[in-house]
């Protein structure tokens, strides 16, 4: 009772307040600023998968989710791996007060608008827009990063890293005449071709998936942010694997990767984190540029449907430059990505050499993945180091005058925006 008479006296003597102001002509007073704040929204690449330290997530119902185990459901909201060490956390950004990551590993387009709970293989985290509206009552958003269009209805980068993946590790330990049953069947031994990873009508489908999600997001914006003053940074993807290998991992024993079973050679590419054929690199590549054109072709579109929209275009294809998983000897070492790695069981110990291992070994190995998608989803992602990169990528886009910028890594490890 005491508390709604001070109430109800305060909204008095601001009502009088504002009377007098406006009999005596004063002009009213001023609101309290908002404190500013940037926001992540999408997926894996910008959550923060491969970086670490993962930061407890609320789920669809309200309830925070800490670590769950390792045989826990994939769909756990903390499986959106949310790191402290994501690029949105690393980049110099003057004038922010505070930070937000809205993104989730594996997030699609139509998580965007609709809980992830509520399609196959979802998380159970409400829809990134319902999360953004409430950001948007305690803060005034003045930047967002956007990564989205590497998953969607028609592919996504997990499934097409394992099935590259994949078909490296069965034709190294398996002959073509024998039956290698991993879940769901045999697995092909061919390298990846562009067909495999993306055809072109897939990439069509997927351009218009997210220029409608994130249609989706600048109209949300423009509803709830405070001053309707806002930067929108749309990033890509980076190749985790360089356009070759490094020569030392070229072959093993006499064998390379063109002829059956060439178990030394994989337990080599596994060990540097690149268990990969040759023959798939080019394709991947090609892939990752696609990505690319798909993520300009949305800010292009959407910049003419919102032309006072501040909308940026980010290019990290080369921000590895370098770095990349066996791009040099030593790798994993001193690279910029997370190496493959997978568990035997989920018992949280990963195995980081395949020497020794039959085909039966390989065989439990690469099926906890497929069970247990948490033992080996942080599998080339950028690491804590990548997102480190990234985040300086962040920092030239928040402050460029372009409408479009490219993020390059030298020879030396300088990183440069322009």
């Amino acid at each position: 009772m005491v508390r709604f008479r001070r109430t109800a006296l305060a909204a008095s003597l601001t009502v009088a307040t504002a009377a007098l102001s406006a009999a005596v002509g004063l002009p009213a007073p001023a609101a309290a600023a908002l404190p500013t704040a940037a926001v992540a929204l999408g997926d894996s690449f910008i959550s923060g998968e491969g970086a670490g330290a993962y930061s407890p997530v609320v789920d669809v119902t309200g309830v925070t989710q800490s670590f769950p185990g390792w045989s826990a459901p994939n769909s756990n909201a903390y499986f959106c791996h949310r790191s402290p060490n994501a690029s949105l956390h690393q980049a110099d950004l003057p004038g922010i007060q505070a930070r937000f990551n809205l993104a989730c590993s594996g997030g699609q387009p139509y998580d965007i608008a609709a809980a992830s709970a509520t399609r196959a293989k979802g998380r159970q985290v409400a829809a990134q827009l319902d999360q953004l509206r409430a950001v948007g009552q305690s803060h005034d958003i003045d930047l967002v990063l956007i990564g989205l269009g590497s998953n969607n209805s028609s592919f996504t980068f997990g499934s097409v890293a394992e099935k590259c993946a994949n078909r490296f590790i069965a034709d190294a330990w398996t002959g073509w005449w024998e039956f290698w049953a991993y879940l769901g069947g045999p697995v092909e031994q061919e390298p990846c071709d562009d067909a495999d990873l993306a055809t072109a009508a897939q990439f069509g489908a997927a351009t218009a998936e997210t220029t409608a999600a994130v249609r989706q997001i600048l109209t949300t914006l423009d509803q709830i942010d405070a001053d309707g003053q806002h930067r929108i940074v749309f990033q890509d993807y980076t190749n985790p694997l360089p356009p070759e290998l490094a020569q030392v991992y070229w072959s093993e024993d006499d064998r390379d990767d063109t002829r059956d079973k060439f178990r030394a050679l994989g337990a080599e590419r596994y060990a540097a984190g690149c268990p990969i054929h040759r023959a798939s690199l080019a394709p991947g590549h090609r892939f990752s540029q696609g990505l690319g054109t798909l993520v300009n072709s949305v800010r292009t579109t959407l910049a003419a449907e919102f032309p006072a929209a501040d909308l940026v275009y980010l290019n990290v294809q080369r921000a590895f430059d370098g770095a990349r998983l066996c791009e040099q000897a030593g790798s994993p070492t001193g690279t910029l990505a997370t190496p493959i790695r997978l568990q035997d069981g989920p018992s949280g110990v990963f195995v980081t050499s395949l020497s020794g291992y039959d085909k039966l070994d390989i065989q439990r190995i690469a099926n906890t993945c497929g069970t247990y998608f948490q033992t080996c989803q942080e599998s080339w992602h950028p690491n804590a180091a990548g997102h480190k990169v990234l985040g300086r990528c962040l920092t030239g886009a928040a402050a460029t005058a372009s409408r479009a910028v490219s993020c390059v890594r030298a020879p030396d490890g300088a990183v440069s925006v322009g």
